[in-house]
């Protein structure tokens, strides 16, 4: 079983829920999808809303997680044999993990693995993604970014074109392997070349280190490999 998977959320703190998500899948030769709003009894701040659309009215009467036809639909297919695909996706298990689901299959991460096989992209974001390799010409709805369901198809979109350049075991592998990145893709320094910064401003990746909880993994370690080379 092949799921592409999707969650909005609270917020980006340990405290955080999810508020909603999205499941991708193929059954019969047709693709099936389940989206779902989640009140988890978190309130939704208006930072999250103006990113994904969600208010606190819209989750009024909605299930908690653990009831939704969605997390059912993961609880089912969780095993050896079913692989889970999104971008940063361990962002979304990291939240399912906080609410109770260990996933045992094996896991693909669009944004990695695209990072690692298409390397000349400026940046890596899904939106990003979806115009510069126009994902866009495929699709036959219109999409909205941070909205579960469009963000979980678009990365369904993605995994098929990475699929052109390597097979899928080699993108499960590439999803374990961390990506040394050249550039920052936001923030101050956005665009420029980390190892000069490492030259530069030393201090400030030191305090990004220190004090960005939520760091992209291979950004962290891009940071600590420049830095240690400059030591």
């Amino acid at each position: 079983m092949l799921i592409f998977l999707d969650t909005e959320t609270t917020g980006l703190e340990p405290s955080d829920k999810i508020c909603s998500i999205a499941v991708v899948y193929k059954e019969d030769s047709e693709v099936k999808s389940i989206y779902e709003l989640v009140n988890e009894g978190k309130k939704i701040p208006p930072l999250a809303s103006s990113i994904n659309h969600i208010t606190n009215e819209m989750l009024k009467g909605c299930p908690k997680l653990h009831d939704t036809k969605a997390y059912q639909f993961l609880q089912t297919h969780n095993d050896i044999n079913t692989t889970i695909v999104g971008h940063n996706i361990s962002f979304d298990l990291k939240m399912l993990e906080s609410a109770g689901f260990e996933f045992y299959g094996k896991v693909i991460d669009t944004l990695r693995t695209t990072r690692h096989l298409i390397k000349e992209c400026e940046f890596f974001s899904l939106q990003f993604l979806r115009y510069e390799l126009k994902l866009y010409k495929q699709e036959k709805e219109p999409r909205v970014a941070h909205h579960a369901l469009s963000d979980a198809m678009t990365a369904k979109s993605l995994y098929e074109l990475l699929l052109e350049l390597a097979e899928e075991s080699e993108l499960v592998r590439l999803t374990n392997e961390k990506v040394l990145l050249e550039k920052f893709e936001f923030g101050k320094y956005n665009g420029r070349y980390i190892e000069e910064i490492s030259m530069n401003d030393r201090g400030y990746l030191e305090w990004m280190l220190g004090n960005i909880i939520d760091l992209d993994e291979d950004l962290r370690y891009s940071i600590e490999y420049f830095l240690q080379g400059k030591a």
